[in-house]
C-alpha cells in the first residue's frame, strides 16, 4: 500500500484513527463556541497523522505524556470519547470528574499518563517512567510528545541528556508545527530543526518524517518503539506538521501568512490519506461508514456529556493527596 508495507487493517485503522480524532476536535471548537467548554482549549487539527501512526504502533501497556494540545493523543490511546467530553465541558462524567478540563487529560488504565499545560515540564516525567520501567524489567516504552518551542528549554535538553546516558526505552517527538504559540520557531532558534539538529549532541540520530503523512509517521513509530522495547535506548523524532488554527481557541492565528496556511491546508492529512486509501482500492463506502460511525459517535459522547450534571466544588479537594483530601494541611 505504500513504502510501510502496511496491511490492509492497519491502514483502515489509521484513518478512523485520524477521522476520529478530527471529528471530536471540530465538534470541541463548535461547543467552546457555544459557550459551553470551559477554559481554553488548544486543537491538534491537522495534526492529527502523529497521534495515529503512534498510537498504532504502542502497545497496551506503553505509556504516553503529551501537551496541552493533547485531545487527540489521549482519545487515540482509547480514553472514552464521552469522558473526553464530559471534562471539556466540566462535567461529573469526565474522565477527571471536570477538573482537569482540556489541559488535564489523563486516564492511566490506557496509559494515557496526562497533557500537561507546563511547557516541558513532561519531558522529566517521562525520562523517569522510562527508567521505573528499566529498572523493574518490564517491556514498556515511554512516548513523550512536545511541540517546537519546548525545545529551546532547560527540561528538553536535561532529560535527552539522562535519558541518552541511562539508555532509557523512551521516544520522545516533537510534533514541529512552526510556531510557539504566536512566535515562529525559526525566529529564536539557531538552528533549522530545533529537535533534529539538536540530537547529535546527546549521541542521538536526527530523525525528521513528514508529520503530515501518517504511514511515514507510523513507519518511524514502529521502528523506534522496537529499538527502544529492545534495550537500544531512546530516540528523538521530529515530525514536521501543522495545525490548522491558532494556538489556543483565543488567537485567531493572523500572524501566519495566508500563503503558508494554505499550503499547510492543501496537505491536510485525512484529506490525503483518504485519497491514498481510494488509489489503493479500499471502498468508498467503507470509509464513508468510517466518517459516519464517527459523527455518531461525536453525537453520542456530546449528549451524554449536556445530560451529566456539572462538576460541584467537592471534587476539588479529591486526588491531591494521599487520602483523596485536604486535612492533611490540619
Amino acid at each position: 500500500m505504500s513504502e510501510a508495507q502496511l496491511d490492509r487493517s492497519t491502514a483502515v485503522y489509521l484513518f478512523e484513527a485520524m477521522v476520529r480524532a478530527r471529528a471530536f476536535e471540530r465538534r470541541a471548537y463548535d461547543l467552546f463556541l457555544q459557550g459551553l467548554v470551559k477554559g481554553t482549549t488548544h486543537l491538534g487539527l491537522g495534526q492529527e497523522a502523529v497521534a495515529a501512526g503512534f498510537a498504532a504502533a504502542m502497545a497496551g501497556d506503553d505509556l504516553t505524556y503529551c501537551t496541552y494540545r493533547g485531545h487527540n493523543h489521549t482519545l487515540l490511546r482509547g480514553a472514552p470519547m464521552s469522558a473526553l467530553m464530559g471534562e471539556l465541558l466540566g462535567r461529573e462524567n469526565g474522565i477527571c470528574r471536570g477538573k482537569g478540563g482540556s489541559m488535564h487529560l489523563t486516564d492511566v488504565a490506557k496509559g494515557a499518563m496526562g497533557s500537561y499545560a507546563i511547557v516541558g515540564a513532561h519531558l522529566p516525567i517521562a525520562a523517569g517512567a522510562a527508567w521505573a520501567a528499566q529498572v523493574r524489567g518490564t517491556s514498556q516504552v515511554v512516548v513523550c510528545f512536545f511541540g517546537d518551542g519546548t525545545t529551546n528549554i532547560g527540561a528538553f535538553h536535561e532529560a535527552l541528556n539522562i535519558a541518552a546516558v541511562w539508555r532509557l526505552p523512551v521516544v520522545f517527538v516533537c510534533e514541529n508545527n512552526l510556531y510557539m504559540e504566536y512566535t515562529a520557531i525559526s525566529d529564536v532558534t539557531a538552528v533549522a530543526n530545533p529537535a533534529a539538529d539538536r540530537a547529535p549532541a546527546y549521541g542521538l540520530e536526527g530523525i525528521i518524517v513528514d508529520g503530515n503523512d501518517v504511514e511515514a509517521v507510523h513507519a518511524v513509530a514502529v521502528e523506534r518503539i522496537g529499538r527502544a522495547r529492545a534495550g537500544d535506548g531512546p530516540s528523538l523524532v521530529e515530525a514536521k506538521t501543522y495545525r490548522h488554527g491558532g494556538h489556543s481557541r483565543a488567537d485567531p492565528g493572523t500572524y501566519r501568512p495566508e500563503e503558508e496556511i494554505q499550503e499547510w491546508l492543501d496537505r491536510d492529512p485525512v484529506v490525503l490519506y483518504r485519497a491514498r486509501l481510494d488509489s489503493a482500492g479500499v471502498p468508498a463506502g467503507e470509509l464513508d461508514a468510517i466518517v459516519a460511525a464517527a459523527a455518531a459517535e461525536v453525537d453520542e459522547a456530546t449528549e451524554a456529556s449536556k445530560a451529566s450534571p456539572v462538576a460541584g466544588p467537592e471534587a476539588v479537594l479529591t486526588n491531591v493527596w494521599a487520602d483523596g483530601g485536604s486535612r492533611w494541611r490540619n
